[in-house]
């Protein structure tokens, strides 16, 4: 089916023309007539005339179409009908930079994995609808939820630990995330919270945040990521150390248990893939069917004749003139 995106700009196909009415009413009169030179001229001049307005209005005309966004729309698609909502909040502290983890073979630091699994993770959830919260010192909302899973994906590639400051505010993306619900309804309330450590910044505890996210139906699965060996070269040897000590797995167990949820040790990629199979355990939600058609733009064809015009009107205009005045102009010389 063809469409026009703007056809509202077709009303800038007279212009050209009023603003040639204008130029003229400002500079008639006052100008010299002479007999039979004069009037050769003028017929020349009329003749080139006719043929370089053709071909100016022809390109004018060709860029109108291109700024009307002409368009060609597929058929219609039906979008999934049934979905979870689901809310990811990912730590992105100081400690996530703690190289404990591995991914296919290679040490690497907890965000990495994260972005491993979970960016899997996202492209295996079609049908549902998903945000992202980032947050160290404060939350911030980085997605809303959305079926672009593209973009979510996207953002959580390019997020970067420290990018909001270094400590971790484990209460405050509970309590953004409920707020971020709120704003919808038929939804199953599916908060993921990621973290390497304890609550330690925020305006707000996780408990409490935890107790309102009950209220409101919102069910939080936290998860702890960390390894809880890694051992470390010094100058007496090489020693065993528990990454992990920061992280508080009671707190965590606790915020899960208060909404019916599920605490996860993700101490490699293997336990972190988990979380998978309890998701797809939890029941779609029915939405209101949605459609969308695909468009394919086709504004660059008319742009491409208007391109074409003005090279022939360009190099016409450098072509030797051949006409009747001129030659005669020029026997007369002799």
């Amino acid at each position: 089916m063809f469409s026009i995106a703007w056809p509202w700009l077709l009303l800038l196909l007279p212009l050209p023309f009023l603003l040639k009415q204008k130029h003229l009413a400002k500079n008639s009169g006052g100008q010299l007539q002479l007999p039979g030179i004069g009037s050769a001229e003028q017929q020349l001049t009329v003749h080139q005339d006719k043929s370089s307005r053709k071909a100016y209005w022809f390109m004018w005309l060709c860029l109108l179409c291109a700024l009307v966004r002409p368009q060609w729309l597929g058929e219609p698609i039906e979008l999934p009908s049934e979905g979870r909502d689901v809310m990811l909040a990912v730590d992105l502290s100081g400690s996530m930079q703690i190289e404990d983890m591995v991914v296919d073979g290679k040490t690497v630091d907890r965000l990495t994995l994260i972005k491993h699994v979970i960016g899997d993770f996202i492209e295996r959830r079609n049908g549902d609808r998903l945000g992202l919260i980032l947050f160290a010192d404060h939350a911030y909302l980085q997605a809303p939820l959305t079926q672009d899973r593209r973009s979510v994906a996207k953002f959580l590639a390019d997020s970067e630990i420290g990018l909001v400051g270094k400590q971790t505010a484990i209460g405050e993306s509970i309590a953004l995330a409920v707020r971020r619900f709120d704003m919808v309804n038929d939804s199953n309330r599916v908060l993921i919270l990621l973290t390497d450590g304890s609550n330690n910044a925020g305006n707000i505890e996780p408990e409490v945040a935890a107790r309102i996210a009950a209220k409101r139906n919102v069910t939080i699965y936290t998860v702890g990521v960390g390894a809880e060996v890694l051992e470390r070269r010094s100058i007496f040897g090489t020693e065993r150390v528990n990454p992990s000590l920061d992280l508080d797995e009671e707190q965590l167990q606790q915020l899960a248990d208060m909404t019916n949820g599920h605490y996860f040790r993700a101490r490699n990629s293997e336990e972190l893939a988990q979380i998978y199979q309890k998701i797809d355990e939890l029941e779609p939600v029915s939405r209101d069917q949605l459609t969308y058609r695909p468009k394919s733009e086709l504004f660059y064809w008319p742009l491409l004749l208007a391109l074409l015009m003005s090279v022939f009107i360009s190099l016409r205009g450098q072509l030797p003139s051949s006409s009747p005045l001129n030659a005669k102009t020029t026997s007369g010389g002799r």
